[in-house]
C-alpha cells in the first residue's frame, strides 16, 4: 500500500481507534498485526464520507505497517454496478492509495453458504416461511418481546433440505428465508432471530446465474472479515447495535474473531450523503451524472478540481469521534484553497468581457510581456504574455459613475494592468441602448512592470488579454448545491432546498493563450477570479473550465448576514 501524500510532520494526540491499537499492540493481540479493509458496497459512486474512511482504514494500516484490504460487498445483485466498481478503485487509487488485496464478497458465497449449514446443524438457524410482513409483527416492538416464527421449530434435516432447495431455485422469491435462531425477547431488536439469507432470482455482476440465494449484510460481514483474517473492522456509529450479532456469529462458528469498532458518521453542510437521495437527484436529471461538480461524490470533487492532499487535511481536520456531528463544508473549501494556492500556475481569463483599446499603442503591433506563474512556488518560474493595442478586461472592473470608494478605472482614474502598462480611461463607447461596449484609454510607456519610472500610483491592479491573442472558452461557475445548511435536519422535500444559482454557465469567456493546451487535473488560479481546472468535456478548440473555489469563502458572509 503506497501514497504520495505528504504525512503532517507535527505529532498529534492519538484518537480513540489509535488508542484500541496501540493497546492491542502492546498486549500482543493477533501478533501484533493491524489488517484493517475498506467495504463499499457497488451501488453508487464513493462520497466525501467514504474519503474520510479510505482515509482512516488505510491510514492506520499504514501508520502501523499493517495491511489494509478493499473489499467489495457485492450481496445484492439488483443494485450493483461494473461502472460502480470501476469508479470506486480509481476514487482510491486517486486517494493515494493502493489496497493490499482486492476482494469480493462474492469471492465467499460458497464457504459463506457452508458456514449458514454449519449455523443449521447445530440448531442456530431455520428456514422460515413467513411473509416479509409476518416477520415484522412478529419481532414484537423495543418495550415488548416478539414471538416466535411457526416455522421455529423445523427439524435440522427438514431446514438442511429446504435450504439446499432454497439454493437449487426450487422455490419462489420472497417465500422462504433463513433465519438465525437467537431470541426473541433480547432488548437487541437485531438479535431476535434476524434474516440472514434470502432468495433473489436476480444476475450478479460478477458470479451471473451460479446463485439465486444471497447473504444479508450480517451474514457477509463478519464472516468476510474473519476470512480475511481482519483485525479492526471499523464501521460508522449505525452499525454499533449489529455487532453484538457479528460476535455471535463468529463464536457460533468458531472462526478468527475479527472485532468491530464504531466511529460517528459525519454528515456535511449544503450537500447530502445518502446513496439514495443522490441517486434520485441523477436518474431525475437535477444533476449530469454521479460526477457532476456539485455533487458531493470523489469523481466530481476530482473533475471539479479538489485535490486529493486538501481532502486528506481536511479529513485530519476533523478527526475521529463518538458522536455524530454536522461539518461544515467551508472547511474543505478552506483546506482546498489552502492547498491549490501553493499548487495552482496564476493565469488571465476574463469572465465577462468589456473591450479596451489603447489609442496610443501602434496598432497591428504586440509585445510579449513577462510575468510570473505562481509567487507562493520560486521555482515555478515566468511565462510570456501578448500584449497589444485591444484587450478584454472585466465589466465590473469599470464605472462610469462610480461610489466614492471605487478605486478601478472610471474616467479619468488610473490603473495597473497587471505584468503590464498603467493606463487611464479617457472615453466610453456605447450602444444604442446605451450599454457600454468599449472603453478607450491612453497607456504609460515609461510604466512597464518591473522598468516603471512614471511615478505614478495607480490603486487598483486589473487582469486582462489581449483580444488579438485571446483563446475563446466556457466557464462552469459551481457552486454549492443546496440553500440550507443542514438539509437531512429540514422538513422539506429535499429536492426543494436546490440552489438554482449552483451552475452559472459563462459562454463567451476569454483566455489568456497559455491555457489552449491545459488538460484535466491541471490547477489554475484565474488571477482575482478564482480556482478553475479543465473540465472533462473540454476538447480541442473549444476549452471548458470548472471553477473549483472561489477566492474568499462568499457562503460565510451570506450566513452573517442571515
Amino acid at each position: 500500500m503506497t501514497s504520495d501524500i505528504k504525512e503532517t510532520t507535527a505529532k498529534e494526540p492519538l484518537n480513540f481507534i489509535e488508542e484500541i491499537i496501540e493497546n492491542d499492540i502492546a498486549e500482543g493481540k493477533n501478533d501484533g498485526r493491524v489488517h484493517t479493509r475498506f467495504p463499499p458496497e457497488p451501488n453508487g459512486y464513493l462520497h466525501i464520507g467514504h474519503a474520510t474512511t479510505i482515509f482512516l482504514n488505510f491510514g492506520l494500516a499504514r501508520k502501523y505497517n499493517g495491511l489494509c484490504n478493499l473489499r467489495y460487498d457485492d450481496t445484492n445483485p439488483v443494485t450493483e454496478e461494473t461502472e460502480y466498481v470501476d469508479s470506486i478503485l480509481e476514487d482510491v487509487r486517486w486517494l493515494g492509495f493502493e489496497p493490499d488485496n482486492i476482494f469480493y464478497a462474492s469471492d465467499y458465497f460458497g464457504q459463506l453458504y457452508e458456514f449458514a449449514v454449519q449455523l443449521i446443524q447445530k440448531g442456530a438457524a431455520y428456514v422460515d416461511d413467513s411473509t416479509a410482513e409476518e416477520i415484522a409483527a412478529l419481532k414484537g416492538t423495543p418495550t415488548e418481546a416478539g414471538q416466535p416464527s411457526p416455522y421455529r421449530q423445523r427439524s435440522v434435516e427438514e431446514n438442511l433440505r429446504l435450504f439446499e432447495g432454497m439454493k437449487n431455485g426450487e422455490f419462489p422469491e420472497g417465500s422462504r428465508v433463513l433465519r438465525a435462531n437467537i431470541d426473541m425477547a433480547s432488548p437487541n431488536m437485531i438479535m431476535r432471530d434476524p434474516v440472514l439469507y434470502r432468495i433473489k432470482f436476480a444476475h450478479h455482476h460478477r458470479t451471473g446465474d451460479e446463485w439465486c440465494i444471497y447473504p444479508m449484510y450480517d451474514m457477509a460481514h463478519g464472516q468476510s472479515d474473519s476470512i480475511e483474517r481482519i483485525t479492526h473492522s471499523i464501521c460508522t456509529l449505525e452499525f454499533a447495535p449489529h455487532r453484538e450479532l457479528y460476535d455471535w456469529l463468529i463464536e457460533q462458528l468458531g472462526i478468527f474473531p475479527s472485532r468491530q469498532y464504531e466511529f460517528a458518521r459525519r454528515n456535511f453542510s449544503y450537500t447530502v450523503v445518502s446513496k439514495r437521495k443522490l441517486l434520485k437527484l441523477v436518474q431525475e436529471g437535477f444533476v449530469n451524472g454521479w460526477d457532476d461538480p456539485r455533487m458531493p461524490t470523489i469523481s466530481a470533487m476530482r473533475r471539479r478540481g479538489f485535490t486529493p492532499s486538501a481532502l486528506r487535511e481536511f479529513s485530519r481536520r476533523i478527526g475521529i469521534a463518538k458522536r455524530e456531528n454536522l461539518v461544515d463544508l467551508g472547511l474543505l473549501e478552506f483546506c482546498v484553497r489552502e492547498d491549490l494556492n501553493k499548487l495552482s500556475k496564476r493565469v488571465m481569463a476574463v469572465l465577462n468581457p468589456l473591450k479596451l483599446v489603447i489609442t496610443n499603442y501602434p496598432e497591428g503591433e504586440a509585445e510579449w510581456l513577462e510575468t510570473e506563474n505562481n509567487p507562493e512556488d520560486p521555482e515555478s518560474g515566468i511565462r510570456l504574455l501578448p500584449f497589444s493595442r485591444e484587450l478584454w478586461i472585466e465589466q465590473d472592473d469599470f464605472m462610469e459613475d462610480p461610489p466614492k470608494k471605487f478605486f478601478r478605472l472610471s474616467p479619468g482614474q488610473l490603473g495597473r494592468l497587471k505584468s503590464a502598462y498603467i493606463i487611464q480611461a479617457d472615453e466610453v463607447v456605447k450602444d444604442g441602448e446605451g450599454n457600454i461596449t468599449e472603453l478607450r484609454c491612453t497607456y504609460f510607456p515609461e510604466s512597464k512592470s518591473g522598468q516603471d519610472t512614471s511615478g505614478l500610483k495607480p490603486k487598483a491592479t486589473l487582469h486582462w488579454v489581449s483580444a488579438a491573442h485571446a483563446i475563446p472558452a466556457e466557464v462552469r461557475l459551481y457552486d454549492r448545491l443546496f440553500m440550507v445548511e443542514d438539509v437531512d435536519d429540514d422538513p422539506r422535500d429535499f429536492k426543494d432546498l436546490l440552489n438554482p444559482d449552483s451552475l452559472v454557465v459563462i459562454e463567451n469567456a476569454w483566455l489568456e493563450p497559455s491555457l489552449a493546451d491545459a488538460l484535466p487535473g491541471e490547477y489554475f488560479q484565474f488571477i482575482r477570479m478564482g480556482y478553475f481546472t479543465p473540465d472533462t468535456d473540454s476538447k480541442p478548440g473549444k476549452p471548458i473550465f470548472n471553477r473549483t473555489v472561489t477566492l474568499k469563502d462568499a457562503w460565510a458572509k451570506i450566513a452573517q448576514k442571515g
